[in-house]
């Protein structure tokens, strides 16, 4: 039977459009679709796009215009800067340090690199899914080119000391990229401030389009050019300074471009409400549901995430049955949740399998009300219930 209502609760794994992003796009639809390195007016108008596009996404985190590089997605982005940062490096160091919880966008590139021959340490986390700042400097070599410690994880909500790293990275003179996807126009990020180098994020996490994302490249100060630390990946024609050839997608970006300007000017407020919601549910599971605990740090947390473990049931059942009460909701990253392997973010905290199936992650974002949450903190109980009855993990 379909549910007669649907609240969605996976705002980690894709957010809806803002109507007023939609808008947007459908506007550059029909007034810029020139091809932005035209001569001629129509072309010129919709590079004209791209400038004001890269201005107000640069703004967000105290960047310049021109450090902004647009991409199809964070994951693009992710490995734009890697595999771009260790192939310009490589005479000089072939070590990357990254961290045991890191996104695939970045997990893999620096997997593939390391059947190239390069060096990659993957720090550990503790139990709340931080690494040890300690850990990390002395983990540094003559070798090591590349620091890359995401900026919030995307399963568990927990934030890194993210300008600490930065500080580190700056004394030892190894370049800092962050993927800060899941962070970007939800709290605050300032790029000069935290020492950030490179940093990707992307359009559908803040309620913009898919197929577009952003990576920022430092170009000024201590290095002087993109050229002097990293190098394309892909080769075609001159777009975005080289860095992604490809035509770009300006009706598109002009809709990320919205989408920030909307999370610059709302993020305050959304930061406080989202943050109420997202206490709010951890209260209320962990008082009523036993045998459950929450993932991730109690506090250094993104405002939207939630990320609970409920022993005795495994997390897809959970989902399912959530689904159809008509609530969104999900076990961990999208991008891994049809792999039947437990999430290696939540091992890498200390879970054991069993336990790391048991997982349910739950995110608010823009558009979810009171009574989404009141209505996710009714139908949980009895479903919980009901599946431990029949579970046989129950009488392990």
């Amino acid at each position: 039977m379909e549910a007669s209502k649907y609240v969605y609760l996976d705002n980690a794994a894709t957010t809806p459009m803002d109507p007023r992003v939609i808008e947007e796009i459908d506007k550059h639809f029909k007034e810029s679709y020139g091809n932005s390195s035209s001569l001629h007016s129509i072309g010129q108008k919709a590079a004209q796009t791209l400038v004001k596009s890269r201005e107000i996404v640069a703004s967000l985190i105290n960047a310049k215009r021109d450090e902004i590089i647009f991409t199809s997605s964070g994951t693009e982005a992710d490995n734009i800067a890697i595999l771009g940062v260790a192939l310009k490096n490589q005479n000089r160091g072939k070590n990357i340090i990254t961290s045991a919880i890191e996104h695939h966008g970045v997990e893999n590139p620096c997997k593939n690199l390391k059947k190239k021959g390069f060096s990659i340490t993957f720090l550990p986390v503790d139990k709340y899914g931080l690494i040890d700042l300690r850990e990390l400097e002395d983990m540094i070599t003559d070798e090591t080119t590349l620091i890359s410690i995401m900026f919030a994880n995307n399963e568990i909500g927990t934030i890194e000391p993210i300008k600490e790293i930065g500080a580190i990275a700056k004394k030892h003179d190894v370049l800092f990229h962050t993927d800060a996807v899941q962070a970007f126009g939800k709290i605050p990020i300032d790029v000069k401030a935290m020492n950030i180098d490179l940093l990707s994020a992307s359009a559908h996490k803040l309620y913009g389009p898919k197929g577009v994302g952003m990576l920022y490249l430092r170009n000024k100060g201590v290095r002087e050019s993109w050229g002097k630390f990293i190098e394309p990946i892909m080769y075609g024609g001159g777009h975005e300074s080289d860095m992604r050839p490809s035509t770009v997608n300006v009706p598109g970006i002009a809709g990320f471009a919205k989408a920030v300007e909307l999370a610059k000017n709302e993020m305050p407020k959304e930061i406080e409400i989202q943050t109420n919601f997202r206490d709010k549910i951890i209260r209320n599971v962990l008082k009523n549901i036993g045998d459950s605990y929450l993932n991730g740090h109690p506090t250094k947390r993104l405002p939207n995430n939630v990320n609970l473990g409920i022993r005795f049931i495994e997390g897809e059942s959970i989902v399912l049955d959530l689904d159809s009460e008509g609530i969104a909701t999900s076990t961990g990253s999208a991008c891994s949740s049809k792999s039947l392997d437990p999430s290696h973010v939540l091992l890498a905290i200390g879970l054991k399998p069993h336990e790391a199936h048991g997982s349910l992650r739950v995110t608010v974002g823009r558009f979810t009300t009171e009574d989404d949450v009141n209505y996710f903190l009714e139908k949980l109980p009895p479903i919980i219930n009901r599946l431990r009855k029949i579970s046989p993990l129950t009488k392990l």
